[in-house]
């Protein structure tokens, strides 16, 4: 089943085709012999009913500093193709949220992974609030009385921002600490809207596990542990991958995230797990895939493609 398939990603020049999830899923597309467009989300319009894009015709390789060839500029309606890939990075901004208001309209005719209005009304560390039971203890506030007392009771906690992403501005408070008030007053001039207050998980430095779910099933996994100088275990931030397995706990969790992910039509998510508390739901952009595979782990990318095209040979 031969698809025409269009990515909304960001810039293909500047991504790091060794650990780009988005790159991927295009390698494997083209090896299907799917045709790939390209366009990036501020070239997306929507005039009158109709959202349109200038797509340009996508070859790939695996071939670091020669990794794509760009065909000519051409407008088209997105209703025309099989498939839409929403694979921009954040920040989640009102650019971002707008992006999906967009692509709602063309979805499911045309199938949008993920489904766009899940996207935007499934904000990583806000939708994992919906399971709390299988989460540490965590907090959603600006207001300084609320954290304080959330402090109180947990002692040592995370700071970050609620919209944050790649580890940016993450920070440990530990009880007293004397760095808190100015934290404080920084967090409160730079963000607008609330932060996440989470007890801190000291077993956070043997790893922050990375779980990938294709429709609500696990695929695979890698667990990314942070620099010995370090909170934060985002390999763009220096964490070193490592093959993992899941623990019994950790397939609890998956099991139990399995219907409402699949209720949402986000095909494509990445569960971030410490010391088998779950802590984040990334679904605007997860990454993982390519680093699975090069630990020795299951092939994402195809598990990926396999249920698309299912999901379009049943329309």
């Amino acid at each position: 089943m031969k698809l025409n398939v269009a990515v909304q990603m960001d810039p293909i020049a500047r991504i790091n085709i060794g650990g780009d999830s988005t790159f991927a899923l295009l390698l494997e597309a083209q090896k299907r012999g799917h045709a790939v467009s390209y366009y990036t989300p501020d070239k997306l319009s929507l005039r009158g009913d109709e959202v349109v894009a200038p797509v340009q015709k996508l070859d790939v390789r695996d071939e670091p500093g020669n990794h794509f060839t760009l065909g000519e500029p051409r407008r088209e309606s997105l209703s025309g193709f099989d498939v839409v890939l929403l694979r921009q990075d954040p920040p989640f901004d009102l650019a971002y949220i707008t992006s999906t208001h967009l692509l709602e309209r063309i979805h499911p005719k045309t199938l949008v992974v993920n489904d766009p209005a899940s996207v935007r009304n499934a904000p990583e560390k806000i939708f994992v609030m919906d399971f709390p039971q299988l989460m540490p203890p965590t907090l959603i506030s600006r207001d300084l009385d609320e954290i304080n007392a959330f402090r109180a009771e947990h002692g040592a906690v995370v700071m970050k921002p609620l919209h944050g992403h790649g580890g940016a501005a993450v920070f440990r408070v530990m009880p007293q600490d004397m760095n808190f008030g100015s934290l404080f007053d920084m967090f409160s001039v730079t963000f607008r809207e609330p932060w996440v207050i989470q007890r801190f998980l000291p077993e956070v430095k043997r790893g922050d596990k990375r779980i990938i779910l294709v429709d609500g099933e696990f695929a695979g996994a890698v667990n990314r542990v942070p620099a010995a100088d370090d909170l934060r275990s985002n390999m763009v931030r220096g964490g070193a991958a490592q093959a993992a397995d899941l623990t019994s706990r950790e397939r609890e969790i998956c099991a139990e995230l399995g219907p409402a992910l699949r209720q949402r039509g986000l095909l494509f998510v990445g569960i971030d797990v410490i010391d088998d508390y779950l802590t984040e739901i990334n679904v605007t952009s997860p990454t993982g895939i390519r680093a699975v595979l090069r630990l020795g782990g299951p092939d994402v990318a195809a598990q990926i493609w396999n249920v698309i095209e299912k999901k379009r040979a049943t329309r």
